[in-house]
């Protein structure tokens, strides 16, 4: 099936609102470079559209009631939006789902080393990266540190213009004659990604003939010291991910697109934020759930196979009407949700890694993916036909363009998203989200007609999905 390139179909008061969609889009990009930055953002965000702290309202005992919006945060890196519907919980929910971690490099409990009068700090890649794209390009340091007092001090180094970089060093080609002999994947090793800190050593007293040793690190310790408070045990309890210095900017002689870190997923999350802030006239209850850990496969307590949403809902349940294990499983299960996690676009410079017919093209509108997986489907959530007839008929309805797409040739790999875990429960389920250049790359690209696109579709699965 050909689908039209949406670009010649909008008008001027839709391309207007397409700029400022994807306006907005940027500056979350460049707010929310961590999952705890993420949360941060939507939780403001969603506090001046009305959104209550869930806990606030257990606290008052009041009953919630259609038309009342309420958030729940998982320990700063996971959360969940409810827009109470008309109709009865247990009736379920349209549910919105991404996940806000990207790959990345974290740093290590014990970093800071010094080695020829460089200070590094050691490091450990999350998620599925190709390590020689993260070599010889501006870092920058963002994170937490928290104090053994519980005072959380927050870091960002390598944003603002007057801020200092980061780099991670590569070999010089005049000397890489061996190097340039090996696979990809070896070219640059794992430990090889540490992070240049510094290199200038503390200062001394003249009088002092004993040269100081590592000297470079201690005086980056008493930089940290300076400007943080830190000591170098505080390592140990801090979260410091590194990520690719600079903003999302637009791609493109035309502007058509966006350059950005982190589109993977975020692009999907930021939308269905969007989309549940700007949602009216709901009937089944909305909601939208931003997740970590789906890059290392949605495992720990603010990961997808945690219990949080399960017993988020429980606790909104409660609220609705009083407590029920029942309720609770005819909502979960009654549920109908688009995981929303990103595609592969269709690159003509590696089109031999795509089956044409069945791939995700820029512009042309959100893609559905029937079911992802690997190795003949494995490890996916395959969407059942009655479920794809719903929301094509949603779509249709509301004018929304979209696709459907595989990703990419049937032995050509693979990939999974928190489609699978949510259909546990019964509820129906199926991938959908924006097609992405350079997935999982430092810099990803999107194409702009493509976010306003799921942006529109996002909104209508809430508002009109029966």
């Amino acid at each position: 099936m050909e689908r039209k390139n949406v670009w010649g179909v909008y008008a001027p008061e839709a391309l207007q609102k397409l700029e400022e969609v994807n306006d907005l889009y940027k500056s979350c990009l460049d707010a929310g470079k961590t999952e705890r930055e993420c949360v941060a953002l939507t939780v403001s965000m969603a506090k001046e559209k009305g959104y209550r702290d869930l806990k606030e309202v257990e606290k008052t005992g009041e009953a919630l009631k259609a038309g009342d919006k309420v958030y729940a945060v998982c320990m700063d890196k996971a959360v969940v939006l409810f827009h109470i519907g008309t109709e009865p919980l247990e009736n379920g929910m349209n549910i919105l789902g991404a996940h806000i971690d990207s790959p990345r490099i974290d740093v290590k409990q014990n970093p800071l080393y010094e080695n020829e009068e460089f200070a590094y700090l050691d490091t450990h890649y999350y998620g599925g990266i190709k390590k020689y794209q993260w070599v010889a390009i501006p870092l920058a340091l963002h994170g937490v540190i928290v104090k053994k007092d519980g005072t959380v001090i927050q870091v960002n180094i390598g944003e603002k213009e007057e801020d200092p970089v980061f780099v991670i060093t590569d070999l010089l080609v005049h000397l890489a004659a061996e190097q340039m002999e090996k696979k990809a994947k070896a070219v640059i090793e794992g430990e090889k990604l540490d992070l240049i800190f510094g290199s200038r050593p503390i200062e001394q007293e003249e009088s002092l003939e004993k040269k100081e040793k590592e000297a470079v690190k201690k005086n980056v310790l008493a930089i940290l010291k300076r400007y943080y408070d830190m000591e170098e045990e505080d390592f140990v309890s801090a979260e410091l991910e590194i990520v690719p210095a600079g903003r999302a900017r637009d791609l493109g002689i035309d502007r058509s697109m966006i350059l950005a870190y982190g589109q993977d997923d975020r692009v999907c999350a930021f939308t269905s934020l969007f989309a549940m802030l700007d949602a009216g006239g709901i009937k089944r209850t909305a909601c939208c759930i931003l997740v970590d850990k789906e890059e290392i496969g949605s495992v720990g307590a603010t990961g997808m196979h945690s219990r949080f949403f399960e017993n988020t809902v429980a606790e909104l349940v409660a609220l609705c009407g009083g407590e029920s294990e029942l309720k609770v499983r005819k909502a979960l299960q009654n549920s109908r949700m688009l995981s929303s996690d990103v595609s592969a676009a269709y690159d003509p410079m590696f089109g031999e890694c795509f089956e044409k017919r069945s791939a995700a093209f820029f512009s042309k509108g959100l893609v559905f993916n029937k079911f992802t997986g690997s190795r003949g489907k494995g490890g996916s959530n395959d969407a059942n036909a009655e479920y794809l007839a719903k929301l094509r008929s949603v779509m249709d309805k509301k004018e929304v363009s979209y696709q459907f797409a595989e990703l990419g040739k049937v032995d050509a790999g693979g990939g999974g998203t928190i489609a699978y875990i949510m259909a546990n429960y019964g509820m129906e389920v199926i991938d959908s989200g924006v097609a992405v250049l350079c997935m999982h790359a430092p810099w990803e690209a999107s194409s702009k007609a493509d976010v306003y696109e799921a942006y529109k579709g996002y909104k209508a699965f809430l508002e009109e999905m029966e």
